[in-house]
């Protein structure tokens, strides 16, 4: 069953369908600039990267005695620790339907 596509309330024309893409081998993933699936996994793997270096840096500030507040360290380390437990769980659900999608009959 289609749903009609509701008019645009300012224009009153039918707004546009957009398709997604889903080649992306080679220049089409790299000019779209990483957008999508690997884009978001890049950008978690990034940003994990990005925490684990605050850590670092919080744990060196700490042990010079540069470190003004405990309270950094501490939300810099609980942040890296969830950082690192989702990104974990995402890879195990991604092995997990990788073998379901292996095991499926054709």
């Amino acid at each position: 069953m289609a749903f009609p596509i509701p008019p645009n309330l300012t224009t009153g024309t039918a707004n546009p369908i957009v398709r997604p893409s889903f080649d992306r081998s080679g220049e089409a993933a790299e000019q779209a600039g990483g957008e999508g699936f690997f884009g978001a996994i890049n950008g978690a793997l990034g940003d994990m990267q990005q925490t684990q270096a605050a850590v670092e840096d919080a744990a060196l500030r700490a042990a010079t005695g540069d470190l003004t507040s405990i309270s950094d360290f501490m939300i810099a380390a609980t942040e890296a620790q969830i950082a690192t437990e989702i990104t974990v769980a995402v890879r195990d659900r991604a092995i997990t339907a990788f073998n379901d999608i292996m095991r499926m009959q054709i």
